[in-house]
């Protein structure tokens, strides 16, 4: 025999289904389980379970829900009871980290706008000509194009022609061709791209890649269902020095660091400073 709460949830998700069907909305002030002063409202279980799911299927995600919030609920009140004791050191705890995370996301949107604004082109070309071992690869870097196209695909002979060429009239050809028939159409001849990060969606293993970045300029695989194209116009192995278009997100993180406390201890002494000289701050008892 079904419980009492499986037939309430029968009723809500038939509820449902028909609300849906006729296009209405629940109010989401309407309750459908309480527990004690804690309450939750049909919109949270039917914001959870996805449009076009099955009736079977509601039921069971609705009920699963609903009886652990239920679940979560009674062991709420219970540690209330029982952490009376306890109140205020966690009430302060809960204050604490509001703060905190008030605190902490005004400084990271604070150093987002202003930090980043004042770092100058000539800050990142100078930190990277003095820290260029910090940037030696450890995989290789390519320029190309890439393509992944259905093995049944028409005119593909074309395309294998194609791809290994550099022409303007080429790649127009290419990129025509790829918004009727490719599943992946990459270019990046313009932009250094991780070779690794490339060959994941290709099925070959590469065991050295710089071994083969220095004698192949293309890759050319096909399985029982994709064929896979990629054409390489240049590459940097790993152990080299990244250039600086590539390396460049990266320096930009490392200076934002690297001034951050000093921007953050400044902004602050000149917050309180203001706040001393506008009255906004009164001591009522001298140090």
């Amino acid at each position: 025999m079904r419980s009492k709460a499986f037939i309430f949830l029968t009723g809500f998700i038939l509820l449902w289904c028909f609300a849906c069907k006729r296009t209405q909305t629940i109010s989401e002030a309407d309750i459908l389980v309480s527990v004690k002063d804690r309450a939750l409202y049909r919109s949270e279980v039917l914001n959870m379970i996805p449009r076009g799911t099955s009736s079977s299927d509601s039921l069971l995600m609705a009920e699963s829900y609903v009886k652990k919030w239920v679940k979560d609920a009674l062991v709420y009140e219970i540690a209330l009871r029982n952490l009376r004791d306890e109140k205020d050191d966690i009430e302060q705890l809960v204050e604490d980290y509001r703060h905190s995370l008030y605190r902490n996301r005004y400084q990271e949107r604070l150093i987002k706008e202003r930090l980043s604004s004042n770092i100058r082109e000539s800050d990142k070309l100078n930190y990277y000509e003095e820290n260029q071992k910090k940037f030696t690869l450890d995989k290789g870097l390519i320029k190309g194009l890439f393509l992944k196209v259905p093995a049944n695909a028409p005119g593909l002979l074309e395309v294998k022609e194609w791809y290994k060429s550099s022409s303007e009239e080429s790649l127009e050809k290419i990129e025509k061709y790829s918004i009727q028939n490719a599943n992946i159409y990459d270019y990046f001849y313009d932009r250094w791209i991780d070779f690794d990060e490339v060959m994941d969606n290709i099925p070959v293993r590469i065991p050295d890649a710089n071994t083969f970045l220095k004698n192949n300029k293309t890759i050319e695989v096909s399985d029982s269902s994709f064929c896979y194209l990629l054409n390489i116009k240049e590459y940097i192995p790993a152990g080299n020095v990244a250039p600086y278009e590539y390396a460049e997100s990266q320096i930009m993180e490392m200076l934002i660091n690297q001034r951050k406390m000093e921007f953050l201890k400044n902004f602050e002494n000149e917050l309180y400073n203001d706040a001393i000289k506008n009255g906004d701050v009164v001591f009522n008892n001298e140090p």
